[in-house]
């Protein structure tokens, strides 16, 4: 591949913009690799069970020779991300201002950068309510400069939820959907009113664009809140997800085609992808869209894998009604300018060039019709009933005048 087209689609790839205030991501274009995670569960949602021994990491890196010095604060979100009327004491044990002190330099790697580390709780900062949290992470000097922030939830497990996943569904038949059956056991809750006061929310594999919410249930069982039969909770079943792995710098490995150098970047050109919708499926065990940080000859991949320049390349028509982002973790699941795919006339296919750090990451391709606000899997990757899908459930309580929503429970179904 030319190196002057390489070093053109990396500049068109631009900087992430937020698109919503409490969203996941960097505004920041130095800060890469962010990740929050339970160190017992890598590839599970972000959750916290209040009043335990539950912490959860904060990764990140930011590109530079020397260190920077950044604080973080909290802020409490609602079932829908707005954030709460509530002031930081009435959320927090602490002040709502802490010390990101757990920081090193990158070693033996092209691109220097410093890796940081934060675990939440800690001894200056605990949460002391339930529900939707924002991490917000910032420069000493510049408290208002937003360089990076992140999701996460504390839960108190008060409700009893089980569940079902089916691909006989009310729309088909072991085609190409996937159905859920819950039950939400309020009995120990505290609730007063499950049937009007409930708010279930649904999300399949991370994805923030089809995530859905229901207010209510088909019908009540006792203390048991039962949904089922309701449209949304028919999802498009996917397929499963991409994998490729950048672990050397030395040789191709899965999903890589070449590994070249071109100053002052090493570039993991992936093996060419097609769209799978019209392919039989075929099962692959994947972390449903997650990633590890890993360089396969380090004892510290947090500071000794490299960033590279991976090339992402689809050949497929092009489809004016569309546009092709590519979703996984690694992208925040953001439908911005840096998941967008560009469309090379020339080579037939779309492209995109990210900077990534050397590592497993699982992707998949989503097409998002002009004007929409979600993306969908049947144009390229199919929807296979077979898929295995995770799908996360949160169950809050939202009184009426209530000035913040409880999280009661969460539960991972597959």
């Amino acid at each position: 591949m030319v190196r002057s087209l390489l070093i053109l689609l990396f500049s068109l790839a631009g900087i992430a913009l937020m698109a919503d205030d409490t969203m996941t991501g960097t505004p920041c274009d130095r800060v890469k690799s962010l990740r929050i995670y339970r160190p017992d569960d890598p590839f599970g949602p972000p959750v916290i069970r209040l009043g335990s021994n539950d912490v959860l990491v904060v990764n990140f890196d930011v590109l530079s020779e020397d260190r920077d010095y950044l604080r973080y604060r909290l802020v409490h979100c609602n079932a829908d991300w707005s954030k709460s009327t509530l002031v930081d004491s009435e959320f927090l044990d602490g002040f709502n201002e802490g010390e990101i002190d757990d920081s090193r330099f990158s070693s033996a790697t092209t691109v220097h950068y410093v890796n940081y580390n934060l675990v939440i709780p800690n001894g200056d900062i605990r949460p002391k309510l339930s529900g939707n949290y924002l991490l917000q992470i910032y420069p000493e000097s510049d408290p208002e400069n937003i360089w990076a922030q992140c999701r996460f939830m504390v839960s108190e497990e008060k409700v009893s939820v089980s569940g079902n996943v089916t691909t006989r569904t009310d729309v088909d038949y072991n085609k190409s959907h996937q159905q859920l059956e819950l039950a939400v056991d309020t009995r120990e809750s505290g609730v007063s009113d499950p049937f009007n006061d409930l708010f279930v929310v649904v999300q399949q594999n991370g994805r923030l664009d089809n995530e859905v919410a229901l207010r209510q249930p088909l019908r009540m069982s006792g203390t048991v809140s039962v949904y089922e039969h309701q449209p949304q909770l028919i999802f498009e079943a996917g397929n499963e997800y991409r994998r490729m792995e950048t672990v050397s710098t030395q040789f191709p490995s899965m999903g890589v085609e070449r590994v070249e150098y071109f100053d002052p970047y090493y570039y993991h050109e992936l093996q060419a992808d097609e769209p799978r919708n019209e392919v039989q499926y075929l099962y692959d065990r994947t972390q449903n869209g997650g990633y590890v940080i890993r360089e396969y000859n380090s004892s510290d991949s947090d500071t000794e894998a490299d960033y590279t320049v991976v090339v992402f390349s689809l050949y497929m028509p092009y489809d004016l009604e569309l546009t092709v982002f590519l979703d996984g973790d690694f992208t925040m699941r953001r439908f911005d300018d840096n998941a967008r795919m560009n469309y090379n006339r020339e080579r037939g296919c779309y492209e995109r060039l990210m900077l990534l750090k050397q590592g497993a990451y699982n992707y998949q391709y989503l097409a998002v019709p002009t004007g929409a606000r979600r993306g969908y899997t049947a144009q390229i990757e199919g929807d296979k009933y077979q898929t295995v899908n995770r799908y996360t459930v949160k169950v809050y309580e939202r009184k009426p005048g209530s000035r913040a929503d409880r999280l009661l429970g969460v539960v991972t179904l597959l």
